[in-house]
Parts: structure tokens; sequence; C-alpha cells
């Protein structure tokens, strides 16, 4: 008989920058987690995604957390504010992946982006789910 595969525990880092979209990718991420026999064990919110370090690594030290799933968009201003803010979270959001040893996914988007543009990426969440339960699933022995 074979084991019973052990559910796969998620934790939601999710930016209240831009709420509008990042509620509408939020809602899209826990239902595919759902779909994927996932279950949102954790969900913290941070202002904007520069403050989502933090955030991730607090999730990170958490027993019940398997993997961390970031959510939120990064917008073009008039400066290239987007461009430093985004290099940043994802470099640092990959180190704290490889110190923890637990996926971290980017299911951020931009920068360089509009407001519409992001409108229409709200499905980065899903594919972010999807990562970081493959990701589970292989680092399991």
């Amino acid at each position: 008989m074979e084991k019973e595969e052990e559910e796969i525990k998620l934790g939601f880092v999710v930016s209240e920058f831009h709420r509008d979209i990042t509620y509408q990718m939020e809602i899209l991420g826990r239902e595919h987690a759902a779909f994927l026999g996932a279950k949102v064990a954790r969900t913290l919110y941070t202002p904007g995604t520069f403050d989502m370090p933090l955030a991730v690594k607090k999730m990170l030290t958490e027993k019940e957390v398997d993997a961390v799933v970031t959510l939120g968009c990064i917008i073009e201003g008039a400066t290239e504010h987007d461009e430093m803010i985004a290099a940043q979270l994802t470099r640092k959001i990959m180190d704290l992946s490889l110190e923890y040893e637990k996926p971290v996914t980017l299911g951020v988007s931009g920068p360089g982006m509009t407001r519409l543009e992001a409108q229409e990426r709200v499905d980065y969440a899903k594919r972010a789910v999807e990562a970081a339960v493959k990701m589970v699933k292989r680092l399991r022995f």
C-alpha cells in the first residue's frame, strides 16, 4: 500500500498596495491551492512589496508552512523606483528560500507595467501557487 501524501501547507504573503488587484490575486491563489489539494495555512499582509521579505522570513521559520507564495504587483511610476523594488524583492526572497531550504515563489507582477497590465496578470497568483506545490513535492523524499 502506498503511503498517503502529506498535505502541502502554503503561506501567503500578500501586498496591500494596489489591493484591488492583489485581492483578486489572493482569491485566485486560494482557489488554485484548493484545486491542487494544498492548504493555505497562514496569510500575512504587508503594506507593499518592499515589505515582503521580513514577512517571508517570519513565515519560513514556522513549521506549519512548507512553502511561501508572494502575491503583489509593482506598477510603473514616474521614476525607476519600480525596477529597484522588484530587483531587491526578488533577490531577497530567493536568498531566504535558499537560507531556509523552503520554496518561496514569485507571484508578484511587474515592474514596468501599467495598472491595466497588472490587472491582466492577476493569474500570476496561480502560477506561483503551482510552482510552490511542485517544488514541495519534488523536494520531499
